[in-house]
């Protein structure tokens, strides 16, 4: 078997320090800039407390951006999560995570982002009323469709998407500050009455479920920080350019939504922004008039980025899962000649789907972020045990301990806030389905059945595909 090692496959380090600020930053400035504002707002029930959660959400995942990039340079390898649960607590909790992670939140994040695109694509033809339903979801389904086909073709290609969609998400969210500015000189009645003191809190609601579910939001749009772990393996210089890429691109992304949120609040009352379904539609409607369809076709781009971003990283979790044995071997295969991990991909679209059919935007985020920071927490826990019980490992950068404990007690506050305060059905049923993994851990992982079934499955798809295992020694 020796003899053949040199005929596996590669992942190549394609992403420089640029493309790694476009995968952070360019996944998050998405979707949760033009949808989860209204949203907020209406939660938590004020302008000024829904600025503060925006600050927060930032504090909080700019603090585990930072302790996920000391687990880069601890444990160097693609997987996020998955790979680092996995070396630190071993098989069975890792093979949660990442059955979570491909079964549920890399799904679901991408069938929220596709959503997303869905709306502002459609919104101009009905400017007077609600998209139908199912002419969103087609529309989402082929956002995604079109996303597969890009990163199964061509590694660049998807990298380049995202440089260029990066600049274009940036130049939007920019007119929508510049404009922003420009109302608030020209007439500042509306962002006085939003912003004075006396108003800035008035109607905020403080039960431990509506924080919850803000935080929930808020964070969704800030998710991304997290992907570059996800691809450490395909990264340039990555014990300088991780660090280098999440300060960049958080001192970007955070400043801009913050002013965003501002802008909205001049332009808009707290009632418009709460019932548009499409805010930056809505904004552009008050700015340009006529000419409001250029910001549905920008938040369109921007949303569509950052599911490039993340179909990315998620096709990426599921062949390193299954590189280590905790997913069918065929997902741990790259095409032969584009290098791409195409059955990880392909898997990825068909879960996607699926959870578009009877998903809508605000259920899909919440379910995913209570999820998320469940194994969010997890991994920052194992940090804080190798900065306590290792700390003699080799690693090119440190945080202080106090940051991931932070973290962690965030993430223990996000997943029982909604639970203790209202609980609902729907999250014992989100609990189930994790747990569920059991079912596939125990006989096919654990003690490996069928494995003769899952050979030949594996054969012909491999032929199918034109897919080729590749080196566990990158």
């Amino acid at each position: 078997m020796a003899d053949k090692e040199p005929q596996a496959l590669k992942m190549k380090q394609e992403i420089g320090l640029i493309g790694g600020i476009s995968f952070i930053s360019g996944t998050m400035i998405g979707s949760g800039i033009f949808m989860s504002p209204q949203f907020i707002l209406a939660i938590i029930g004020s302008p000024g407390a829904s600025l503060v959660i925006w600050a927060l959400s930032g504090v909080v995942a700019l603090f585990a951006a930072l302790s996920y990039a000391e687990l880069g340079t601890v444990i160097p390898e693609s997987g996020g999560e998955f790979i680092y649960i996995l070396r630190i607590y071993g098989s069975c909790p890792a093979f949660f995570a990442a059955y979570t992670t491909i079964i549920v939140l890399k799904p679901f994040g991408a069938t929220a982002a596709a959503l997303s695109v869905a709306e502002y694509v459609i919104a101009p033809f009905y400017p007077d009323c609600h998209p139908p339903e199912l002419v969103v979801k087609c529309a989402a389904a082929v956002a995604i469709l079109v996303v597969t086909i890009v990163n199964v073709i061509n590694v660049r290609v998807a990298i380049r998407i995202q440089v260029i969609f990066l600049v274009a998400k940036v130049l939007a969210l920019t007119v929508i500050v510049i404009g922003g500015i420009v109302e608030l000189v020209q007439s500042s009645s509306v962002i006085v009455e939003n912003l004075k003191v006396e108003n800035a809190f008035k109607g905020t609601q403080y039960s431990l479920n509506n924080l919850g579910m803000a935080f929930y939001q808020g964070l969704w749009a800030y998710g991304g920080w997290y992907n570059l772990n996800y691809v450490y393996e395909e990264l340039k210089r990555p014990e300088v350019n991780l660090l280098r890429a999440v300060i960049i691109a958080f001192s970007l992304v955070t400043g801009l939504y913050l002013l965003v949120n501002v802008s909205y609040l001049t332009v808009m009352t707290p009632k418009e922004l709460m019932s548009s379904s499409a805010v930056a539609v809505t904004w552009g409607n008050k700015v340009f008039g006529s000419w409001g369809w250029i910001m549905s076709v920008a938040a369109a781009l921007s949303a569509f980025g950052s599911l490039n971003g993340s179909y990315y990283s998620g096709g990426r979790v599921c062949f390193v899962a299954a590189r280590e044995g905790h997913m069918p071997d065929i997902l741990a295969m790259a095409h032969v000649h584009r290098l791409t991990p195409s059955p990880a991909l392909i898997f990825t679209t068909i879960i996607s789907l699926l959870v578009l059919i009877p998903g809508d935007f605000q259920s899909i985020v919440n379910y995913f972020s209570f999820s998320a920071w469940i194994f969010y927490g997890i991994t920052l826990s194992g940090l804080i045990y190798l900065k306590i019980k290792k700390p003699e490992l080799p690693r090119s950068y440190r945080v202080p301990i106090i940051l991931p404990i932070l973290v962690l007690l965030a993430a223990i506050c996000l997943v029982l806030a909604p639970i203790i305060d209202d609980p609902q059905i729907e999250y014992l049923y989100v609990t189930l389905f994790i747990l569920s993994g059991a079912i596939i851990y125990i006989p096919f992982i654990h003690y490996k059945l069928c494995p003769k079934l899952l050979t030949k499955l594996t054969v012909f798809l491999q032929l199918f595909l034109e897919v080729a295992p590749e080196d566990k020694n990158l």
